[in-house]
């Protein structure tokens, strides 16, 4: 969309901005806002953070990053899809930003879907756990939203199980960049990644449920 023969780059001008809301790594993000502003334009990042039902509720997050007066000018447009926007800086905080979220989301469906599933091996009901689990500290909306999934075992996509995965991987492509040590991010990753692999990818993140069960 950028760099191609038709892509953005080639119209980019003083007189125009780009701002990209894709789920890409830092180093990408750094390298369309050098080709951007090389030509004279305003770059922003905007991460989202949410899942389809977020997005229709007008719920979304939006993690911000890049030229301020452009983010100033595009907050208008982000009160309309979404519940609350940050700018934070420097390109590439956005996109980190969204990452480590993305992570801790990925490590509590994978310890969600293992319990589910220890539960039910172990002959308890799983609507009980979730019914405990509302009443502990654990209680979140995450939690008894892909709970209910797991239960329903449907799967209906809201937030992809191949999208996840893949900001699973550039999680840990960051914390190479950082030489910081992500040992529970790399089993989930490879949770997921079997997941996707038994051709569960196109289907809610939930049906990580299926790799943790059988």
């Amino acid at each position: 969309m950028v760099f191609g023969n038709c892509g953005v780059l080639a119209e980019m001008n003083s007189s125009k901005a780009y701002v990209e809301m894709t789920g890409i790594d830092a180093d990408t993000s750094t390298d369309i806002a050098e080709a951007i502003t090389s030509k004279g334009g305003r770059y922003l990042e905007a991460q989202m953070q949410g899942s389809k039902k977020q997005a229709e509720e007008g719920t979304i997050v939006i993690l911000s990053a890049g030229d301020r007066s452009l983010y100033d000018e595009c907050h208008s447009c982000f009160e309309a899809f979404g519940r609350s926007s940050f700018y934070l800086g420097d390109v590439g905080n956005a996109t980190k930003m969204n990452l480590v979220i993305q992570l801790m989301t990925g490590i509590t469906l994978a310890g969600l879907a293992e319990g589910m599933a220890l539960a039910d091996r172990a002959g308890l009901q799983q609507a009980d756990v979730l019914e405990v689990i509302s009443l502990t500290a654990l209680n979140c909306p995450i939690i008894l939203e892909k709970g209910k999934s797991i239960i329903d075992g449907g799967f209906s996509t809201h937030l992809p199980l191949q999208h996840l995965q893949k900001d699973l991987k550039l999680s840990l492509t960051l914390g190479d960049q950082l030489e910081h040590p992500l040992p529970l991010t790399a089993s989930a990753n490879e949770v997921f990644k079997h997941a996707k692999r038994l051709g569960y990818g196109d289907h809610d993140a939930s049906a990580v449920y299926i790799r943790a069960r059988f």
